[in-house]
């Protein structure tokens, strides 16, 4: 927190009232009432508050607190209040201030929220996983009472975000973790586009930094052509535009680098094969709100009538907004130069709403409470998982990620009602959120007059009709039906209620079975009962008796004889060494390090050690020499290396940052799996050729080959033993190369 800086005070000083001025300046260029007093007298209590203390860049901490108001003003859009709480966000955590001591100098309303921000203090997630999800819990639970303090956490976070480089690099992990895992999502459900965005290419660059200064070059070398590529697309259109009498602005924007990256991964293809590298958006200038919507058509019209449209890909974001706000027509068109080209139609307010989402209601007159409303239909749809929350704590967290990822359909009830769901819900998702009752006692739907079962994937403009009956019951099966937290929740929750039905019933039955045989009923009768029956714990044994799995008969009663107290050693016995032994049979082989062997600031090496490697590879993954990878330390102290972009190590950087270590490969002395996916049109002798390729011309062994041919297309999948990934990339190469083959890659 404390380096030395090099400015004099007084150059410092003049830093911070230049930082100052800024937000003030932009603050007096908005639409918002001008409370210039209470902002100043905000800037210097935090001001008085933090002196003497620095951030880690050495930088006074004060200049935080401005950058993060200024983010709150001129990024997010609000006012004096949201500014004063800005400036104050750190006073109660960080000095002796009381929340009473911000209400009796900046009011109730100030306070609440500083209030709010404190409660979550240090990001969503602590070190224990417990403490991750109330933690989380209390995020949300104050974003349902003033939607302000999560704009401003965001905010914060993206000055964090922005001055990462400064910590060390197991933090940075974290941080990034936590910021993709979390509150980039977040930032896209609250229509906050530019945040969610930067966010994304700051997590990126310091995840894979590599990767990022690569696409990063391939941008800026391919500009040129792309610009080129856009003015012979936009030239006609500009046009049109011009004589319909049209304001507006028409530009293209570039997909971001974490966006390319992940199309890259996704699709196992270079860069010069991403084509949807951009989308053009026009945003025209509109007085009166209500000739919006036509004048969006009037455009798509004459676009269509200059360039062919792709049927399949025109999204009417304004007839049916998002659940974020979000209203835009969205239209797909081929370009002079023979790939799709997206077009984002958009008035100046749609625009300001996509980009800084509800915030930007403020500028167009929407009142606070109009506002906090729109969100509400949000906010409802995880108000069941904050009353029943998942027992396990990362169970809870990747419940609440499944809305904040959702994409969107909107779906019709026989009486005409609209609900929204996410992309690919099912049935069984929309029969709980109508209802638990209707979700517990589902049996199909009706779709468009049609019956369907309740696995059946909704579509946008179905009309649905849930199907129920009393005597239907929830399965745990059902849960892969569904994608909607609400409906996971919901589905667990009646499951546990119906479970602990069935343990009651279990124990009373066991209970009165025992005392009809006069065996008295301790603790010391129940664990014998649960050594005999071979059952790990109390409540399993009553579940499995109450769902007549184990019937309660006169061998239950032998186990608890005393004279048969030998056997039940004896029968614990091998029960208790199974379990041992199955526990040395999972102990990982890499060297147990201890404690102090690993420094978690600088990078950890990967190596074999008297001929054990001194890590473990994640199987989720199968990380080789060439990957960026992490580390993970285990709870055994043992280094467990994951890929960055493992979905599995998003979870851990979020959770379990302390555990992080920055890896290296020393040594490429061993060999690893890795999975080669290869397609092609099937013609004779070509599976010949490829394994004459890989075994005899490269000298890669094959461990396993799976290949499948269909309508004169083939499938081949093959595990192969390499050294990293170079030679990985220089097979992959050499395979393409192949006559028939189209696509070889390595896969996860």
């Amino acid at each position: 927190m404390t380096e030395a800086t090099n400015e004099s005070p007084q150059r410092e000083e003049q830093m911070i009232e230049a930082a100052y001025q800024n937000l003030l300046n932009g603050y007096l260029s908005s639409n918002h009432r001008k409370k210039v007093e209470i902002i100043e007298k905000a800037f210097r209590f935090a001001k008085e508050a933090h002196k003497g203390i620095r951030r880690r860049s050495g930088e006074p901490y004060i200049m935080h607190p401005i950058a993060v108001a200024t983010i709150v003003s001129q990024e997010i859009g609000l006012g004096s209040t949201s500014i004063c709480a800005a400036l104050l966000h750190d006073v109660v955590e960080d000095t002796d201030y009381t929340i009473e001591d911000i209400e009796a100098q900046f009011g109730k309303k100030i306070a609440q929220i500083v209030e709010g921000l404190t409660k979550i203090s240090g990001g969503i997630f602590g070190t224990h996983a417990s403490a991750q999800a109330e933690n989380f819990r209390k995020l949300l639970l104050t974003m349902s009472s003033d939607i302000r303090v999560i704009l401003i956490k965001m905010a914060d976070r993206l000055h964090n975000m922005r001055t990462l480089a400064s910590m060390p690099p197991n933090k940075q992990y974290k941080i990034a973790g936590e910021t993709l895992y979390i509150y980039a999502p977040l930032a896209h459900r609250l229509g906050l586009f530019a945040i969610k965005t930067e966010l994304e290419d700051l997590s990126f660059k310091y995840e894979h930094p590599e990767a990022y200064k690569a696409i990063d070059e391939q941008i800026e070398k391919s500009a040129p052509h792309n610009q080129e590529v856009f003015a012979r697309f936009a030239a006609p259109i500009r046009e049109r535009l011009d004589k319909m009498g049209l304001k507006y602005e028409f530009k293209a924007r570039v997909k971001n680098r974490y966006s390319i990256w992940k199309k890259m991964e996704t699709k196992h293809i270079p860069f010069s094969e991403v084509y949807d590298f951009y989308a053009a958006r026009i945003v025209f200038e509109c007085p009166n709100e209500a000739d919006e919507k036509r004048i969006c058509w009037n455009i798509y019209s004459e676009i269509t009538d200059l360039y062919r449209l792709h049927p399949d890909r025109t999204r009417d974001w304004i007839s049916t907004p998002k659940a974020n706000g979000y209203r835009a027509l969205h239209i797909t068109v081929m370009g002079p130069d023979g790939n799709w080209v997206e077009v984002q139609i958009r008035s100046r307010r749609m625009d300001d709403i996509a980009e800084r989402g509800f915030a930007a209601h403020w500028k167009y007159k929407i009142g606070e409470g109009e506002e906090e409303s729109e969100l509400q239909a949000w906010l409802q749809t995880i108000e069941d998982i904050l009353k029943n929350p998942e027992p396990n704590a990362v169970d809870f967290l990747d419940t609440i990620k499944l809305n904040l990822f959702a994409r969107e359909i909107v779906v019709f009830t026989p009486k005409g009602e609209l609900i929204t769901l996410p992309n690919d819900s099912t049935v069984l998702d929309l029969a709980f959120t109508l209802h638990t009752e209707i979700g517990t006692h589902c049996i199909a739907g009706k779709i468009n007059h049609k019956l369907v079962p309740l696995s059946y994937k909704l579509q946008s403009g179905d009309q649905v009709e849930v199907l129920t009956s009393k005597s239907q019951q929830p399965s745990p099966e059902w849960e892969k039906y569904l994608v909607t937290a609400k409906g996971k929740t919901r589905l667990r929750a009646a499951l546990r209620h119906n479970r602990r039905k069935v343990i009651d019933k279990g124990q009373a039955q066991l209970t009165a079975f025992l005392e009809q045989n006069n065996v008295p009923v301790t603790n010391e009768t129940m664990t014998r009962i649960v050594g005999s029956e071979r059952v790990p714990n109390k409540e399993e044994l009553f579940y499995m008796i109450g769902n007549n799995e184990i019937a309660l008969s006169p061998q239950i009663l032998k186990a608890l004889r005393p004279a048969s107290h030998g056997i039940l050693n004896r029968l614990m016995r091998p029960f208790g060494n199974r379990s041992k032994q199955a526990h040395d049979t999972a102990a990982p082989e890499p060297a147990t390090l201890a404690a102090h062997d690993i420094d978690y600031k600088k990078v950890y090496e990967l190596k074999t050690v008297d001929g054990k490697p001194n890590y473990k590879l994640a199987p989720c993954c199968h990380p080789i020499p060439g990957d960026d990878v992490l580390g993970f330390v285990n709870d055994n102290n043992e280094v467990v290396v994951h890929k960055m972009d493992c979905e599995t190590a998003n979870r851990l950087k979020a959770s379990f940052g302390p555990r992080i270590v920055q890896c290296r490969w020393e040594t490429k002395s061993a060999t690893f799996m890795a999975t080669i996916a290869i397609e092609g049109i099937d013609r004779m002798g070509i599976l010949q050729e490829i394994i004459y390729l890989i075994s005899t011309n490269l000298a890669i062994n094959i461990r396993r080959l799976d290949v499948s041919a269909d309508e004169g297309v083939f499938h081949c999948e093959l595990d192969v033993l390499i050294e990293d990934t170079e030679v990985v990339t220089n097979l992959c190469k050499r395979l393409k190369k192949v006559k028939g083959v189209n696509s070889a890659s390595r896969v996860s």
